[in-house]
Parts: structure tokens; sequence; C-alpha cells
């Protein structure tokens, strides 16, 4: 039997250990029982409580005296009666069971769903009847009243089979395109559905007409939930007359009250598994829901975790027990899982020493195979001189060491080692000493690449945590433990150049910060030399004179703000000397082009100006423009900017332009000569 505690809650797995063989003789078993400890502590609660391959459903009758379970292969089901802890019957099916319901309170009246659209009735005798449905199926319930039953699948009707009058009755049409699950009220006989589209429909059987529709996928999308696909309803549980609990698709578990369109409550399994089933505990106001991975019991008022219940092997099904604190679980294993939660109620009656035997070992605490032996390394034997041992029966082998008797161990270090008092002074003297050196400068494990930079990012945390008098702000993370910048510490393409010029144009002051942090550096690279010679703390300049130093004031700042502008220069001034020097040198070739036909060529003059004035931008280009005079700017009424262009002319329009321009001269010139000798007085004799 095994025993896990979560928040305080004992959980007892009674269905763990070896399973022994049918075929083997009882006194094969004794003697397995005497040799194999797990054979002797295990408890077999019920006898060949298991399927051949795997469990696909389990479920108790109403009388609680009966379990049913089925599973393949091949598809079969097995009752066990509790009474005598053994199997009743076992049936073997045509094909396998999506879904059973026990009709009356012990296993005379079942019904199975099978995976090939076929219904099958069985008696207490056997096979009764069976029957097919249009479509497959996928859930089906019960309505006592009327002695229907309701079978939803892949369509959008719900069919209705009476069992009063042996036929089919029409079916209901529901808005949706396929329906998974589906339930009916104990209290008023509602029915309701769950849809693909992840909607809740609830029909009056009385009336065969819906009286209600939920929206639980919309409802499931919580801020912390991460939903990658549309949730589907795929479990549906009631509870007195106004509670139902919806299981989705993608692990969220919905917490309604009939009377509102909004969910009490929005639980998440965290997993984004499909929920298998819902449970209701009414002692202790729990649900368990349970997905293929874990089985979670939680308040339906407050959603607190109260424990939960992870198997080794997926969930298909969870049973629990009523009126107990046991549940019982169909997994993808043969063995079917028998758990004891003595904290949800008693065990049942017909297995009422379970409470005895728990209480007990809760007295009892046994303790484990290992608490009286000690592990011990090679090395360890060579410090206490028993590798002689090694071996013997004193030493058994595990792993990469050695068990051995803490007694004798304990024995042989107090003979190896009298001055053991000694070594523990020492220890606490070395504790003091590490006390105080958290005054000082620590040491740091600083990365390859970018020392400088995260010596600097650690000075600026441990300024911000010595800052205690700032306001409280949200704590940014620190790049040093940030994997998204890991690799900027790692590999060498993303080392920071100082000697380019953005760098020291940014950073006036770097070469002052850098002498700083590189003295730093030595200093804890001493210190690491000191602290491996000798313990004591060694002697050296104290962290608190270093940030006594005063940084430079504003005009120190802007003194070198200048100066680095200047060596700028100077470097930039040297570089085009060499330049201008490397193309003296350098003879020049002549090179030949070839122009493409149909165009004509003008000089490489005009190229190259086209090409200075492409490479300008926009603010120079227009600069230019309106300085040629064809872009003119101008301020409107409204306090707007008017941006006139005019077409550049070609050369031969500024020619003909030219020469139209010296013809009107001419012309000028000559009409003001023919005015001033038409005004001047002719002289000699009239003429006649």
């Amino acid at each position: 039997m095994q025993v896990s505690s979560l928040n305080e809650v004992k959980i007892y797995s009674l269905s763990c250990g070896k399973s022994l063989p049918e075929w083997l003789s009882d006194r094969k078993k004794r003697a397995l029982q005497k040799k194999d400890v797990d054979v002797r502590r295990r408890i077999e609660l019920i006898q060949d409580f298991e399927m051949p391959t795997v469990c696909t459903t389990i479920k108790v009758s109403k009388d609680g005296q009966y379990i049913l379970a089925t599973g393949t292969y091949k598809p079969r089901v097995r009752c066990y009666d509790t009474y005598q802890l053994s199997l009743k019957f076992e049936r073997c099916l045509d094909s396998e069971v999506v879904t059973f319901e026990t009709l009356s309170d012990d296993y005379s009246k079942i019904v199975f769903l099978h995976n090939d659209r076929y219904i099958e009735f069985h008696s207490q005798s056997g096979f009764y009847y069976k029957t097919r449905i249009p479509k497959f199926g996928r859930d089906f319930s019960y309505h006592y009243p009327s002695c229907d039953l309701y079978f939803v699948g892949a369509s959008s009707e719900v069919y209705r089979l009476n069992l009063e009058q042996g036929r089919f009755l029409n079916p209901l049409q529901t808005d949706a395109a396929e329906n998974n699950v589906c339930d009916v009220n104990s209290v008023h006989g509602l029915f309701a559905a769950g849809t693909i589209e992840g909607r809740v429909e609830c029909w009056d059987p009385r009336t065969r007409g819906r009286v209600g529709l939920l929206d639980c996928a919309l409802s499931s999308v919580t801020a912390d939930s991460e939903i990658n696909s549309l949730p589907t309803i795929s479990a549906l549980k009631f509870n007195g007359a106004l509670t139902m609990a919806v299981g989705t698709s993608t692990g969220q578990v919905l917490l309604y009250d009939l009377r509102s369109d909004k969910p009490l409550l929005v639980k998440d399994h965290q997993y984004g598994l499909p929920i298998k089933s819902v449970h209701f505990q009414d002692s202790l106001d729990l649900i368990l829901s349970a997905d293929s991975r874990i089985i979670k019991m939680w308040n339906k008022n407050s959603g607190k975790i109260f424990t939960s219940l992870e198997p080794e092997h997926d969930i298909n099904d969870v049973c629990l027990y009523p009126n107990s604190g046991m549940l019982l679980t169909a997994n993808e294993t043969p063995k079917m899982g028998i758990y004891y939660i003595p904290v949800l109620g008693p065990a049942p009656r017909w297995c009422s020493f379970l409470d005895n035997l728990t209480e007990e070992l809760e007295e009892n605490p046994e303790s484990t195979v290992y608490d009286d032996y000690k592990f011990v390394t090679k090395k360890d034997l060579e410090n206490l001189g028993l590798t002689h041992l090694i071996g013997s029966p004193f030493l058994r082998a595990y792993m990469h060491g050695f068990f051995m008797d803490i007694r004798l161990y304990h024995r042989v270090k107090l003979m190896v080692n009298p001055f053991a008092f000694e070594e523990y002074r020492k220890d606490k003297i070395r504790q003091k000493i590490e006390e105080t050196r958290a005054q000082r400068v620590q040491l740091k494990k600083l990365p390859k690449v970018n020392k400088e930079l995260a010596l600097k990012l650690i000075e600026e945390e441990e300024e911000k945590q010595r800052s205690t008098w700032k306001k409280k702000v949200k704590s940014l993370p620190n790049i040093l433990t940030d994997d998204r910048f890991k690799v900027m510490f790692e590999n060498p393409d993303f080392q920071v150049d100082e000697e380019s010029e953005e760098f020291r144009l940014l950073n006036p002051l770097v070469s002052k910060i850098s002498e700083k942090r590189k003295k730093k550096l030595r200093l804890l690279e001493q210190q690491e030399l000191h602290e491996k010679e000798e313990e004591e703390e060694p002697e050296g300049k104290p962290s608190d004179a270093e940030s006594s130093e005063s940084s430079d004031d504003d005009k120190d700042w802007v003194a070198e703000v200048r100066r680095q502008r200047r060596l700028l220069q100077q470097e930039e001034k040297v570089k085009r000397q060499e330049r201008l020097r490397e193309d003296q040198q350098t003879v020049l070739k002549p090179q030949f082009y070839e122009i493409k036909a149909g165009e004509e060529f003008r000089s490489f003059r005009d190229s190259a100006t086209k090409q200075k004035l492409m490479n300008k931008t926009l603010e120079d280009r227009l600069k230019l423009e309106a300085k040629n005079g064809t872009l003119s700017v101008s301020d409107t009424t409204v306090g707007s900017k008017q941006l006139t262009f005019t077409l550049k002319k070609s050369e031969q329009q500024k020619k003909q332009q030219e020469a139209a321009k010296l013809h009107r001269q001419e012309r000028k010139t000559l009409r003001r000569s023919a005015g001033h000798l038409k005004s001047r007085p002719r002289r000699g004799r009239p003429f006649h």
C-alpha cells in the first residue's frame, strides 16, 4: 500500500504492488510472500480487479454492492460483488463500449452504447436486445419519469428511445452541428446537452422545447488562461436543483447556477487536456474534476485546491463510491485504481477494516529501509580507512557508492577523527569571517565577454538595493539573468567596441569610469588570490573608500565632450590625408563604357550630378530647388505652408531662352538708337 500526502491530506493507493497470476498454486504464493516484500505488503482489496489490456469506464450500482467496468481486449464487461470481494461474472461484447448505465439498483438492467452505433440491453441473465441509432453516439442519459433514453452524438439531433413503448420518438433538434455529452437533472428532470461549439442547451422533456442556452466557450476565457482552440464541452454534471458543472476540452471547469448565464467559478487544470469527468462531494463542498493526467479536488465556493491525485497512467474514467472516501479509476493499464482518502469519508461497509488499518499507520509511522544506513562514496571509505571492507557484507554496493550501517559509520568516524570539536570550532570561526566579509566587496563570477558591462550592471543592481528611501516600483528583470540577453555575454561578436566613434561620443566619461571598473576588477582578483593563500581578511583598500570618490561636475563633463570631439576630428583628418596619399600613388587607367541602344550620350558630369542629388536628403534637395528657383515656399492665410514647383528646363530650352533674350536686348538697343536719331535736329539746308 502506497501512501502520499498533499496539503496534509493522506491518500492511500490500494491497487499498487505486484499482482500474482491466477495459475500459481497456493504453495507458490505463500513462498513468494515470504521472499518478496512487495508481495507481502500489498493489499488485494477485490480479487482480479483488472482488465486484460485497458479499462475504459467504471461505475458503481445504485445499491453500492456491485462495481461494473468495461474494457478491452477483447471488449468485455466485468461485474464485481463487493460483498464477496471477487468477480461475479464476465461477458464479452461484439464491439467496444463508449459508455453504459445501470437502470436498476443492481446489475439486472444495463444499457451499453457501442462505438458502432449499436445500443445493447442486458438483463440479469445476459444479453436481452440490440438496436441501432442513425448516427454514432457519444453519450446518453435516462429520464426516469418518462422512461426515455436520450442519445447524443455526431448529429444535431438528440434521439429519444422510449423503453415503455419500445420505439423511437421524434428527436430534439438542436442548433449545434454535433453534441458530445448530456445529463438529466434528478430533481426536476431538466435535460442538458453539451455541444461541440462550446454551448450547453437545456430542454424541458415535458414540452420538448429549449428553455435555455449557455455560451461556456466565451465564459471559459479568462485573463490567466491560455487557449489555442475553440473550447468544446467534454463533461457535464448536475448537482441538486440549481447547480451544474461543465468541463471543456481545453481543461477548464465552469460552475453555474441555473438562474444565471454567468459562471460562479472558473477552475483551470493548467494542463490543456479535456476534462474527462466531474463529480460532486457534498459533505465537504468539494468538486472532483479529472482529465487524463490528474484528479483535482477543490472547494466549489472558493476554488481553493483541497488535494490532487496523479496516477502513473492516463485516466479514462473516475467513479466516486457513494457516501465514502473511496475513489475508483479506469486507467490505460490492466489494473484499475482504488484510492482511499479518509478525509472525504469513512471506508465502505464491505471494507471497514481500512479505517483501523489507516489509523494504525498514522499512529506508528513506518521508517524507510535506508534510515539505519549511511551512504558513503569510495573517497569517504579511503578517509575512514575502510577500503578493505569492499566486497564484504558490511558494505552494500549502490550506484556510485556503498551503504553501510549507521552505527558502524559513527564508531569508525569517532576513532579516526577524535578532534571533531576542533573542526567544529574552526567551522564556526570561518562562518564569522564570512559574515564580516559581507561588508566588503564580494566576489562575483563575471562572464568572459563584456566583463565591464556586466560589472556595471551588478553595481547598478546593488545601488538599487541600497537605496531603500526610494519609492517601491515594479522590479524589472536583470539582464544578466535574462535568457534573452545571455548571448551578449557569451558570443565574442557582441563585444562592445570602446574605440568606435559612437561609443566615445555617447560616453564621454567612459575612460574614467572604465579605469575605476578596471581598478575594481584588479581588486577582486587580488582578493581572490589572498583568499586562496590564507583565510583571514586581506588588507587593502576597503570598498567604502572607493565609493567616497566624487564624480566630475558638469564643467568637466562638457570639457571631456569637447576633447573627445577634437580627438575624433584629428583622427578623421589623418584618415583623409592617408586616403589622399593613397589616391595620389595609385595610377588610374582609362575605362570604357558602352551606351545602350536608343540613348544619347551627354556627359559624365550630368550622371554624377544626378547621383549626388539622389544621395542627398529631402531637406537638402528642397533647399537646392529653392536656390535654383524651381521651388517657392509661401505662407497661407490659415497658417499652413504652400509649396510651388516649377518644371526644370532642358539645356536646349535654356539656349533658346538665352538667344531670345539676346535678341530682345538687340532690338531694344536699336529702338533706342533710332529714337535718339529721330529726336536730334537736322543741320544744313532743308529738303524740298
